[in-house]
């Protein structure tokens, strides 16, 4: 089933959006993640994790499924279909793989953003706030988006099986 022209433009361009705000904000993310393993102002430390918790829920994760789900219709309404080209299914198991990690992920964010929250001294940081998983997540999420990236920009050849059926079908 292929898009006309104006809905197959308008399904690119939110897909194109949703991506890059994806991609932006996990870069956000990281820089929020990174600021709270080496900050030494402890008012600073508290103050991301309630960021960082904002962020996915209200940025990241709608991002990410918006991006799957634009993805999805722009390959399903173009030429190059969702299972034809290697490189549109491997872009597929990324955003989905990076969506799911990312889903388990954001129910830990609301822990760390409580413990930042409870009151103690003002100079002291919970240990529990060192955590490097955060900026390791971040980091490893935001080289999966770019690999997407690269794959919808570079478009590697390469036909599946299925694709080489289907072609093989058309008039």
């Amino acid at each position: 089933m292929a898009l006309a022209p104006r809905g197959r433009r308008f399904a690119l361009t939110a897909h194109i959006v949703s991506s890059v705000g994806w991609l932006g904000a996990v870069v956000v993310y990281l820089v929020l993640a990174l600021t709270a393993l080496a900050g030494h102002d402890a008012q600073t430390v508290r103050a991301v994790y309630p960021a960082m918790e904002l962020t996915v829920d209200f940025v990241i994760v709608p991002a990410s499924l918006a991006a799957l789900l634009t993805g999805v219709v722009c390959s399903l309404g173009t030429a190059w279909g969702l299972l034809r080209h290697y490189w549109v299914l491997a872009k597929l198991l990324l955003t989905v793989l990076a969506t799911l990690v990312l889903l388990m992920y954001a129910r830990s964010i609301g822990h760390f953003a409580d413990v930042a929250a409870r009151t103690g001294p003002a100079d002291a940081v919970p240990g529990e706030l060192r955590d490097p998983t955060h900026a390791l997540h971040s980091g490893g999420g935001l080289l999966v988006l770019l690999a997407a990236t690269v794959l919808a920009v570079y478009k590697p050849r390469g036909t599946t099986g299925y694709g080489l059926r289907v072609r093989s079908h058309a008039p």
